[in-house]
């Protein structure tokens, strides 16, 4: 019977960090020996990290990369291994190297590139243009690249079609969005069941900048059925014992097959290398395995892991120990405090008041009771002073102008001063607390509440937010975040009996149209045939037009949508074209 102990890493790479992300994959082949594994995978690009942008144009990156492969090698004794690197020739490609007993046994490079959203992949590598298949163990097994599984005339389909392989590794490192684990997983069944093959997806996990990678990798049968599949967010080795010969059963029933000419184009042939033989394992005896098969999560609770995930890697991998958020008593200060507190624990976080003139007192005692809940330290350090020494200097200037939205940016920036005093001073890192709806229409100021390292819910719409702290209060069985504060009016507090609909169509609407506008590019016509008002609509599109400066300054935050306010849209800032 022929069969395979095959093993994925959902791991967990620092790019740039490649002799330390060897180290790691070298320690995950000795387990995976302990274990009785046959073949291991590890995701795309798994030496280097993903991406790597302009890293890749520094010849000595590469060739560190190349260095860090051979100490895997050195440690492939008596397992297969297949790792992402970066190979070197005449250009260079996102590649696979499948390795056994101390030797590189063939290479495979990504054929289908991807260039949109949050990818650049053609400004750096060049196509591959060989579909190998390698012979371990006795099975066939086709390897290909991220993207080229998504493909269903790609790679996958020439190496089981037509190269017989009975199993498909792809290796990917695929950024999260909410909604993209099942989307993906239904992608990846269907390729398995067009092909009667099986399939095996290794994905990254963890936090790079704005992007974060889910992992919930899975070994899918040729039926479509889930064999494996693997947590969300966490590192972890999946291992299961594959009855291979099921495969070719299966096949047996399968007319298809025998009529190649249909669906399988000369061009792609061509590209079907004759087979690898890569070798086989030196395992001799092994003990039984139950497979990881975890349960898909919730997307509130999907969406809040990512959070956590993103800050705890931004913080954790940029060398930072602590951090410090503004606290203002409103719902996106609190949501974004216990994200950091669930990331890096209440004694890495610290919380600051900054009460105005024009703060009130349920929002000092809401923020007491955040406090209180969460174990978080609170530093109190009043502007109402100078904030009256600031006018007081600029009213020589002034003259009789009329207080408006200077004044209250004023406020803002002092804050955000104090924030980034109390940075330098201790080195904390500074979590700004502005949602997608405020970034969306510039409901921010630049310097002010802007100002910080890293932007927590930059990419979570406002009624988004009020979710998410229900949830977390849920999750929690008690109220984390005061139930005042989610029934409150929101208000940035910087006038009297100020609230954000003095400026913004209500949060429902505001959203909806956001999510039209800048995450599908919906116009004005779309969006007032779903019953909008066409005047909120021309309004709200300015204000997100006229925004663009502000967003091109905030700092980075994790991406949870499919569009978010970072490398996903690239819009001009001096612009004359119009929507409305």
């Amino acid at each position: 019977m022929k069969s395979l102990r095959l093993g994925l890493s959902q791991f967990n790479s620092t790019v740039g960090d490649n002799k330390g992300n060897a180290k790691k994959i070298c320690l995950e082949i000795e387990k995976a020996k302990k274990l009785g594994v046959d073949l291991i995978a590890f995701p795309e690009l798994a030496i280097t990290g993903y991406p790597p942008e302009d890293l890749l144009l520094k010849p000595s990156f590469i060739s560190e990369n190349q260095l860090a492969l051979e100490e895997i090698v050195k440690g492939s004794a008596g397992i297969g291994v297949i790792v992402g690197f970066v190979d070197r020739q005449e250009d260079i490609y996102n590649a696979a190297a499948f390795i056994s007993n101390g030797k590189i046994q063939g290479i495979y490079h990504k054929i289908y590139l991807p260039n949109y959203g949050v990818f650049d992949e053609e400004r750096y590598f060049r196509s591959g243009s060989a579909y190998p298949i390698f012979v371990f163990n006795g099975v066939l097994i086709g390897i290909n690249i991220c993207e080229d599984i998504w493909y269903p005339y790609g790679p996958a389909m020439v190496q089981s079609v037509e190269g017989n392989a009975e199993l498909i590794i792809n290796i990917s490192a695929s950024p999260y969005h909410a909604g993209k684990g099942l989307f993906r997983e239904k992608m990846l069944a269907t390729r398995a069941v067009d092909n009667n093959v099986m399939i095996a997806y290794v994905n990254a996990v963890g936090g790079q900048d704005e992007l974060v990678f889910d992992g919930q990798s899975a070994i899918i049968d040729q039926k479509g059925d889930i064999l494996v599949r693997g947590p969300a967010f966490d590192e972890k080795a999946l291992v299961v014992d594959l009855a291979i010969d099921s495969v070719f059963r299966s096949r047996l029933h399968d007319p298809r097959r025998r009529r190649r000419e249909f669906f399988i184009k000369e061009t792609s042939l061509a590209r079907l290398q004759p087979v690898i033989q890569a070798g086989k394992s030196a395992v001799q005896k092994r003990k039984k395995i139950t497979p990881v098969h975890e349960q898909p999560l919730s997307q509130l609770e999907e969406i809040y892991k990512a959070l956590v995930t993103g800050v705890r890697d931004y913080v954790l991998k940029n060398h930072f120990s602590k951090t410090v958020i503004g606290l203002s008593g409103g719902i996106d200060s609190a949501l974004t405090l216990l994200i950091a507190v669930d990331a890096l624990g209440k004694k890495n976080v610290t919380g600051v008041f900054m009460p105005s003139p024009f703060t009130s007192k349920e929002s000092k005692e809401d923020v007491d009771a955040l406090v209180k809940n969460t174990g978080v330290d609170l530093i109190t350090l009043p502007i109402t002073e100078i904030f009256e020494s600031y006018l007081k200097i600029l009213k020589k200037e002034w003259g009789e102008l009329k207080p408006d939205k200077t004044e209250e940016n004023i406020q803002a920036r002092i804050r955000g001063n104090f924030l980034m005093g109390l940075s330098n001073k201790f080195g904390w890192l500074v979590l700004t607390t502005g949602n997608k709806s405020e970034m969306s229409v510039g409901y921010a100021t630049l310097y002010g509440d802007m100002a910080g390292g890293f932007s927590v819910i930059k990419d979570v719409l406002k009624t988004e937010v009020y979710a998410l702290s229900d949830y977390r209060n849920i999750r929690e069985g008690k109220e984390l975040i005061p139930r005042r504060i989610f029934e409150k009016p929101p208000s940035a507090e910087l006038k009297f009996n100020q609230t954000d609909q003095d400026t913004l169509p209500p949060y429902d609407i505001l959203d909806g149209i956001i999510r039209g506008y800048v995450e599908e590019d919906q116009s004005i016509e779309e969006l007032t045939a779903q019953g909008y008002s066409r005047s909120t609509v021309e309004y709200v599109m300015k204000l997100v037009e006229q925004s663009e400066y502000k967003r091109r300054q905030s700092p980075p935050g994790v991406k949870i949508t499919q569009r978010g306010l970072g490398k996903d849209r690239r819009m001009p800032i001096t612009n004359q074209y119009k929507s409305f």
